[in-house]
């Protein structure tokens, strides 16, 4: 009954749509690893997750449905080509998984602790749950086959301590302190994201039919080869191990699984969740230098991220988000 009288917040209508999108995306995506999966047991988590991918497109849309809102285009069989050569390794196919599970984290965390009404709520729950059985999945098979790249270990302390100067909060002069398990954290965790971008971007400009979209392709490489760059030195200076790239899992296939437009928008999607994590990175780091690094590699893909909006709005490719009403443009 609640569902029935209480409309739609803005916050819920902002994540339903954000959900579909990426959700019909991801089913594209997903359709076409498993086709060309040959390991079965990454065949598996592959199907898995396509399953729960097509089970969130088909929940957003009936709550739209019930509202009687505009279900978003988003992305159909038309954006991907089941018969395209492997792009891609399967040991790939399981990382992508994994780490986009991870960022699954944080967007339906945070659309549950938006959400108002019951039956949003339990949608997002049940997103939540999924995620995580799919990470559950990848990460099991990855250490069962040995592929699964741990975080640095660290040595445990002998006792707790206290902060007793100032310092702690320096860094860009005199000594540094050693970095936190956290800074350390999020290092790794920023490689490991930009090194699965990276793979993902050089397959996509091999197969771009637009030259425009192909340099923009080739551009995002030489991005996220800087921006790994920089945190390897920070983590090598401080004799921390820096994670593996995946560059070696891209074949040499020039045949393109998917439509520009859904490459396209899947960089764009990467950039959005490499932005959040260079922000919750920056909200835990206490060395000054390590603040300014985040904000002006932040600065780099927000500007590389403004120019793909507007690769997709001169494609024609960017389907309008949920706004307000214009009550200015309504009243002339």
């Amino acid at each position: 009954m609640e569902s029935r009288i209480i409309r739609l917040t803005s916050a819920e209508i902002s994540t339903l749509w954000t959900a579909y999108m990426n959700n019909s995306m991801a089913s594209c995506v997903l359709s076409y690893f498993v086709e060309k999966a040959e390991d079965q047991e990454i065949k598996s988590v592959l199907e898995f997750a396509l399953s729960v991918a097509k089970k969130n497109v088909n929940g957003a849309k009936v709550i739209f449905e019930g509202e009687s809102y505009p279900i978003p285009k988003g992305f159909t069989e038309e954006d991907v080509n089941l018969k395209a050569k492997r792009l891609w390794a399967d040991t790939l196919f399981l990382h992508y998984v994994d780490q986009m599970a991870k960022s699954g984290f944080a967007a339906y965390g945070m659309s549950v602790a938006l959400s108002s009404r019951l039956d949003v709520r339990e949608y997002f729950n049940d997103c939540l749950d999924l995620n995580q059985e799919i990470n559950n999945k990848a990460k099991n098979i990855a250490l069962s086959k040995g592929i699964h790249v741990r975080p640095p270990i660290l040595s445990y302390p002998e006792k707790i301590d206290f902060v007793k100067e100032q310092s702690f909060l320096a860094g860009w002069f005199g000594d540094q302190k050693p970095l936190l398990a956290s800074e350390i954290m999020h290092f790794f965790h920023n490689v490991q994201t930009n090194a699965i971008g990276k793979a993902l971007i050089m397959g996509f400009s091999q197969v771009a039919s637009s030259p425009d979209v192909r340099d923009y392709f080739k551009r995002g490489k030489e991005i996220a080869i800087k921006q790994i760059k920089v945190f390897h030195s920070i983590l090598q200076n401080e004799d921390i191990p820096t994670p593996m790239t995946w560059d070696s899992e891209v074949m040499n296939s020039i045949e393109a699984p998917f439509s520009d437009k859904l490459m396209v928008y899947h960089i764009a999607l990467l950039n959005i969740m490499g932005l959040g994590n260079y922000g919750m990175a920056i909200s835990t780091s206490t060395r000054r230098d390590l603040i300014k690094e985040y904000m002006r590699l932040s600065g780099e893909i927000g500007l590389y991220a403004e120019d793909g909006a507007n690769l997709m709005i001169k494609h024609g490719w960017m389907e309008e988000p949920p706004q307000a009403v214009d009550r200015e443009k309504l009243s002339k």
